[in-house]
């Protein structure tokens, strides 16, 4: 007699096809953009109903924002947790906190793409949502570097936004999981103001 496999509870259930959903749209969005992307394509991707996308989201839109802003959370708690398991110094946890980004983009080149690059133009709200998690950043990267040095109110938005940048252009050129070659220019880039111009940064991690 063949065994009876266990039910697997709803909410699992539910759960795992709403994480197939979002990660369909980041793979086509990655690939296609976003405008391109249609329902069709997302429910084929995911291998669900469209009835069932419709049940979790209100469209397309609502389901890229959801995307995006998971990925943009888990993003930074990545970032979060790296930096306070480093060693306690600031430049330790700055650094830690690069590599862990570096590495997230590495590993979910569709994701990062998604939230990075495409988020940026797609719609006003998924601009918004991108705006707001390099907000986030820049108060974690403030929350670790300030101390008593005398330098602008906007440097973190400054470094953030060139960090951001220069990832932008790895991942548009399909390059994302080459990114963590990239730690310690990056890491000198956002240390330098803090520790002085030509001070040498040793990451631990070589190209």
């Amino acid at each position: 007699m063949t065994p009876t496999r266990p039910e697997l509870p709803r909410e699992f259930v539910a759960s795992h096809k709403r994480r197939r959903m979002m990660g369909a749209i980041a793979d086509l969005t990655a690939a296609q953009g976003y405008e391109s992307t249609k329902i069709a394509d997302i429910v084929r991707r995911a291998a669900v109903a469209r009835k069932t996308l419709y049940d979790n989201f209100d469209g397309k839109e609502d389901l890229f924002l959801s995307a995006v802003d998971s990925t943009l959370t888990e993003m930074r708690m990545a970032v979060e947790e790296a930096c306070e398991g480093a060693n306690g110094s600031r430049e330790g946890g700055i650094i830690a906190g690069l590599a862990a980004l570096l590495d997230f983009i590495a590993a979910h080149p569709a994701a990062s793409r998604m939230c990075m690059v495409e988020a940026i133009s797609a719609t006003p709200s998924s601009a918004r949502l991108y705006d707001a998690g390099m907000r986030d950043f820049v108060e974690l990267l403030r929350g670790r570097a300030r101390d008593d040095v005398d330098l602008p109110e906007t440097i973190e938005e400054s470094l953030v936004g060139g960090v951001a940048w220069i990832l932008q252009l790895q991942i548009r050129r399909g390059e994302s999981e080459r990114v963590g070659e990239l730690l310690p220019e990056l890491s000198q880039f956002v240390l330098s103001p803090y520790l002085g111009v030509g001070k040498v940064v040793d990451t631990g991690r070589r190209k």
